[in-house]
């Protein structure tokens, strides 16, 4: 089972989003510190301004240079695109990061999305 914390080697890129479905896409390698980031506003910009909050998609990998392309790649493609990309693995837009920081579970998250 993969960890959000992500371990050396391990690279995220992800979607952020709020209930207007305005879009970020990021690159990490600690997704579940990022996305405590953009939740807590502990990031100025535009997740903070927009309110950001919801992890609607990410995919993982241990390739730095591989989630750097893909990252840029991601943010290039036009905004119908994006929205197929979360559709495809997340059709009901919840946020996949919903459990991760409540302190009767456990900060692990199983980060598997089914099928990419």
């Amino acid at each position: 089972m993969p960890s959000a914390h992500g371990h050396q080697g391990q690279y995220f890129v992800y979607v952020m989003s709020n209930r207007t479905h305005v879009l970020y896409v990021g690159m990490t390698n600690d997704l579940m510190r990022r996305v405590f980031e953009h939740k807590h506003k502990l990031l100025s910009g535009l997740t903070a301004r927009y309110s950001l909050d919801r992890l609607v998609y990410f995919e993982e990998t241990t390739d730095v240079q591989e989630a750097i392309a893909r990252g840029k790649q991601t943010k290039a493609w036009p905004r119908a695109k994006k929205l197929a990309l979360i559709e495809s693995a997340n059709p009901p837009w919840q946020d996949l990061s919903r459990s991760w920081f409540d302190r009767k579970k456990s900060p692990r998250a199983d980060l598997s999305l089914g099928s990419e």
